[in-house]
Parts: C-alpha cells; structure tokens; sequence
C-alpha cells in the first residue's frame, strides 16, 4: 500500500516513520517551513526523503504547477496522511490518492474546528480534549467522514505542553489504525460530520500579545490563560514597575480570605517557595514560575513586598 506524508512537525514526522516500520511504501513527501516552536523542521523531512528514496519538496503552494507534477510523478497512491500543512488541500490534490487524505485535527469535531484549538479548550474551560483522525473534503475546513477519535481530560491545571505530549502519543498510532482499517475496507468511517453549523465552533488563530493577563478577570480565567499560553508559546504575561513579566505556572489559591484590594495587587509572599499571591477580579492566584528580561525563576527573584501591584 502506498501512502503519502504532507504535512509539518513533529506528529507528521513520527506517523511516517511508524508506516514505514510497519511495512507501507512511501513515495512523495511534501512539506512547508515549519513555524519556529516546531522541533522538526523541512530539512527532517528532506533527509527521511533521501534516506527511503522518496520524491521530495517543500512548498506552502500545494496547488503549484510543481506539487500536481511532482505527485503525478509518482503514479497512482493509495492513501495520504496529512498534520498541519501550511494550507487548505484542494480536491485536484485528495483526488490523487485513491482512498483520499486523513486529517490529523487536535479538536473535537465538528466542535474546534480551525486554529489553536487546544488553547481555544483550555481557555473556555472544555472537560476533555478531543484527537480526530478524518477525511479530507477539498477547500473545507477541518470537515470530512471520522475514522478515529480519542479524548484526554481536562482540568483547571491542564497546561498546553501535557495536551501536546498526548497527542505526540496517539497521533501516530491513530494514523496507523485509521489506514489499516481503510486497507481493509476503502469506505470504514466511525462518524459522519454534522453538516449543521449550529453544530460547528470555528476557532480563530491566537496572537503572542493576547497572553495579556486582565487582572480583573476571575482567577479561574487567568489560570487558564496561563496553561494555554504556555510552551510551546511565548507565555502570559503582565508588567512589573514597566517590564514585561511573563506568567509560565500559576494555580487557584483557596485560602478563602475576605478581602478589598486592587486587581493585580500581590497578597502574599513566600520566600521559603519562592511564590506569590496575587489578587484578581474573583480570588487570587499563586505564581511559582516567571522570567523577566529573559531570567526564567521564581517571582520573589524580583517581587520582595506586598505593595508590589502587577499591571
């Protein structure tokens, strides 16, 4: 069975190597430049390419002159899998492969479909996460027949890095199942998608500057904002006496003191830990982890007093 590999990052990289250990030929590979968070880059791909005599390339134009020629070259393939490409994949392109084009979506569709969808749960406070494997239909979004999903649980101390650590797990084995399942039967789906838009939620990329921490928001928000602004993005961040101070780890305080103070204010320091409380629109929060002009430590590395008020 022949399957093809466009796609960025890690997940693609390691679904490829998983099909060639079982036995699968593949003959073309193609991919874009990699964003700068990406631990596997284009030339990762290009030195796998080599090393099992693959057709190569690396475009951001899936629909060029030169990827419909360069897959023409190859013959007739049975199947793509596909994580993170830099673009929407027309049907000229699913229609060279017999079977079509998985999808590897890290949202639970039709919920979660488009971009930083994990963020997108973690902040809106979702139970679990959801991993679909699915078709490709040409010039849509994330849409298309399911053939496997898997769930991880959420919590209000779920940080971005643990969902993707899951997902460097199950993508690749999904992958593998989905395409056995199809090699057995072309037409296997475990769930038609709701052609409902009710049904759908569209989620919009997220931007380095909305980390900004609102100290009026309730704890429970700020929490969130800082496990979904986490690695591998650049972090929540606030600023201190006019320098920005990025948030890496935060929890619920529950000390259930009543109080009156401005959002932001620091309520207590603890030198032996090395954290801090701090006030917010609803409760506070403790910080355990932050970086200020690129020295990641502990906040009382620079917050010493309780008249310290965070902006």
């Amino acid at each position: 069975m022949k399957v093809g590999i466009i796609g960025r990052g890690q997940w693609t990289y390691d679904s490829a190597k998983l099909l060639l250990q079982k036995g699968y030929e593949i003959p073309v590979i193609i991919t874009a430049k990699a964003p700068e968070e990406y631990t596997v880059k284009e030339k990762d791909f290009e030195n796998l390419a080599k090393e099992i005599g693959a057709k190569y390339l690396c475009s951001a134009k899936i629909k060029s002159q030169e990827a419909l020629d360069l897959l023409d070259s190859v013959g007739e393939m049975d199947i793509c899998v596909s994580v993170n490409y830099s673009g929407v994949i027309p049907d000229e392109v699913i229609h060279k492969f017999k079977i079509g084009i998985l999808n590897a979506h890290g949202g639970d569709l039709p919920k979660y479909r488009g971009n930083a969808c994990q963020a997108w749960a973690i902040i809106n406070g979702e139970e679990k996460i959801g991993i679909c494997i699915h078709k490709m239909i040409g010039g849509e979004l994330d849409s298309g027949d399911i053939i496997g999903k898997k769930y991880m649980p959420l919590t209000i101390d779920t940080r971005l890095k643990e969902v993707y650590d899951w997902f460097d797990k199950v993508i690749p084995p999904m992958f593998m199942e989905a395409v056995e399942e199809l090699k057995k039967n072309r037409n296997y789906i475990t769930e038609k998608q709701s052609k409902n838009p009710e049904d759908a939620l569209r989620c919009y990329p997220r931007m380095p500057e909305d980390g900004e921490i609102d100290w009026s928001k309730s704890n429970f928000d700020i929490v969130r904002l800082v496990n979904a602004s986490s690695e591998p993005y650049p972090g929540a961040f606030c600023y201190l006496d006019g320098k920005k101070l990025t948030v890496w780890r935060a929890k619920i305080q529950e000390d259930n003191e009543i109080y009156v103070g401005i959002k932001g204010q620091v309520s207590r320091i603890d030198m032996e830990k090395g954290e801090i409380d701090v006030l917010c629109g609803n409760g506070k929060i403790t910080i355990s982890e932050i970086e200020v002009e690129g020295n990641r430590t502990k906040p009382t590395t620079f917050i010493k007093s309780i008249r310290t008020r965070l902006k």
